[in-house]
């Protein structure tokens, strides 16, 4: 094999790409014996790169697509382009917008994945931490005139499903600084900010999960930008770091995630440590109508 395999980065790319090889395999019913012998291979081969342990080359991805029984155009244009930047690690989602559906590299599959999940939330509560109602509240805001009671119903049951990762084995450490702003922010009314308040208060005490408050005192500080998450990925996976804006998600890699990471750190040191947090999130509770 090529040199260069030794020195591969295995990048989210990469292991995407060989999950979705895998999964289009294991839906045709060929095992990894019968795509060893097609491509002349050992089977071992097959397993590595469906690890993303080995990057896929071109040509194996168009052999595989043919044994498979993909013809379809779109799709694969798709796994071809893939392998063609598995070793690229900056921002996914506006290069593949005319090959790809919005499920590539998506938000849920990282948090799937993550030993390590650290927000910084500056307008509302953070997804995994939401309550039905809070969260039902915040789709159908962003749905607005199209939203219909299956389409909220199909959003809300994806979060709920998403809020698993918090009680998931391995445990997850999950971590979030949230703008008092965000407290105090009437989301779906009274009834519905004073459970989603008692909800956080109760996520404090658990030994997973660490909650911090950034005070509305401070000034100037590392998160005016706006809101982000950074996911710990295993070894040898780097951290991913997420941005959304009005212009599209940002998904991005080391390097450009460690300035995220920074900005977290600085956030952390200004913040209101748990004990405090609780505090105020009583507090304010306490002073809904």
């Amino acid at each position: 094999m090529p040199a260069r395999r030794e020195s591969f980065v295995q990048t989210l790319r990469a292991q995407w790409l060989g999950q979705q090889m895998r999964q289009l395999r294991e839906q045709r019913g060929i095992t990894l014996k019968q795509a060893a012998e097609f491509l002349e291979r050992d089977f071992s081969s097959i397993a590595r790169w469906e690890r993303a342990e080995w990057p896929f080359r071109r040509g194996v991805v168009v052999s595989l697509l043919d044994l498979y029984g993909e013809h379809d155009g779109r799709e694969r244009n798709r796994f071809i382009q893939l392998a063609e930047d598995a070793w690229r690690t900056d921002r996914w989602d506006d290069d593949y917008d005319e090959l790809v559906d919005a499920s590539f590299i998506d938000f849920p599959w990282l948090e799937s994945r993550a030993e390590r999940i650290c927000s910084w939330d500056a307008f509302l509560m953070p997804g995994l931490m939401q309550t039905p109602a809070y969260a039902e509240a915040v789709i159908r805001n962003a749905e607005g005139e199209q939203a219909t009671d299956f389409s909220v119903g199909k959003w809300l049951q994806l979060r709920i499903d998403r809020q698993r990762v918090l009680t998931r084995n391995p445990t997850v450490r999950v971590a979030a600084i949230i703008d008092e702003s965000v407290l105090r922010r009437p989301v779906g009314g009274p009834a519905v900010m004073r459970g989603q308040l008692h909800h956080l208060g109760e996520l404090i005490g658990q030994p997973n999960i660490d909650v911090r408050v950034l005070p509305s005192r401070v000034g100037l500080h590392a998160g005016l930008d706006g809101s982000f998450v950074l996911f710990g990925m295993p070894k040898p996976y780097p951290e991913v770091a997420y941005a959304e804006t009005l212009g599209g998600r940002r998904f991005m890699e080391s390097p450009k995630s460690k300035r995220y990471a920074l900005a977290y750190d600085q956030l952390r040191d200004v913040a209101l440590d748990q004990r405090e947090a609780a505090k105020l999130i009583s507090k304010i509770k306490e002073e809904l109508p």
